[in-house]
């Protein structure tokens, strides 16, 4: 039979509260995963007959940040716009009997039609090649995936080359090292300009960060472009009624070529 004294000690101790280990501010922080949030000024371009560029601004936050890597500068962001993707042909002309005609022509599978890209500094000194290249970030990094059979493997750098020259000529590959920049510690805010000929579609907004060269995080969001008015008009009859439209681009060709004959014929 236990005394009455042993029962008062189980009783004291039972009662006592568990130690809980406690629970250091620095450590749960760095347990925290790295990320970064962004959005944008507008979620729809629309394409009128005075469309000449829009600017895109996106806005961003960094969160569970070092704060002394922060400081020093060891954080970068690269921001992206991918058109919709098309199958892409690049062809080569060669002098033949006094006449430039195409001889080869190389086609690349699935590549943004259109290309922007804004960064803290220039991406090559942002993380390695090959980082790059995994990701796909950079005019010089876009995976140029040939399709078909290739007669000559040491052309394809040249069709390559053609290919990121024709797009940034054109203005739809298109950089700026310093297009994103903090506007605090933590927050960014970077500008991506879209050239006039824009094609419409789904266009993808890509956020990366990185920390001293190593890939961080990722976001994206969609964007819209569309058409309104009369071109949303010609291109729906182009694309849906082919041989209507045709047709009716011959005829008012027809018209007005004889009404000029007639305004600017010498009597």
């Amino acid at each position: 039979m236990r005394s009455p004294l042993l029962a008062l000690a189980l009783l004291v101790l039972t009662s006592l509260p568990i130690p809980v280990a406690a629970q250091d501010p620095l450590t749960s922080q760095l347990a925290e995963t790295e990320g970064l949030d962004i959005g944008t000024s507008t979620s729809e371009i629309a394409i009128t007959s005075d469309f000449s560029g829009a600017d895109l601004t996106i806005f961003g936050a960094l969160t569970s940040t070092d704060q002394l890597l922060l400081a020093i500068g060891q954080y970068d962001v690269v921001v992206t716009l991918e058109g919709p993707r098309d199958w892409t042909t690049v062809r080569r002309k060669e002098r033949l009997f006094g006449i430039w005609v195409n001889r080869t022509s190389l086609t690349f599978e699935q590549m943004p039609i259109s290309y922007s890209l804004a960064s803290t500094r220039p991406v090559e000194e942002i993380a390695p090649d090959d980082v790059l290249t995994s990701l796909g970030i950079g005019i010089d990094h876009v995976a140029l995936t040939p399709t078909g059979f290739i007669s000559n493997a040491a052309n394809l750098g040249e069709f390559r080359d053609a290919f990121r020259r024709l797009k940034q000529s054109g203005g739809l590959y298109q950089r700026d090292t310093g297009g994103v920049r903090f506007v605090s510690s933590s927050l960014f805010k970077a500008t991506l300009r879209l050239p006039a000929n824009i094609p419409n579609g789904v266009h993808m907004v890509h956020a990366y960060l990185f920390k001293s060269g190593q890939f961080i995080a990722e976001k994206e969001l969609p964007l819209r472009v569309i058409k309104t008015g009369l071109e949303e008009a010609i291109t729906e009859a182009a694309h849906q009624r082919p041989l209507a439209y045709g047709a009716f681009a011959v005829l008012l060709a027809l018209i007005t070529g004889w009404a000029a004959s007639l305004i600017f014929r010498k009597d």
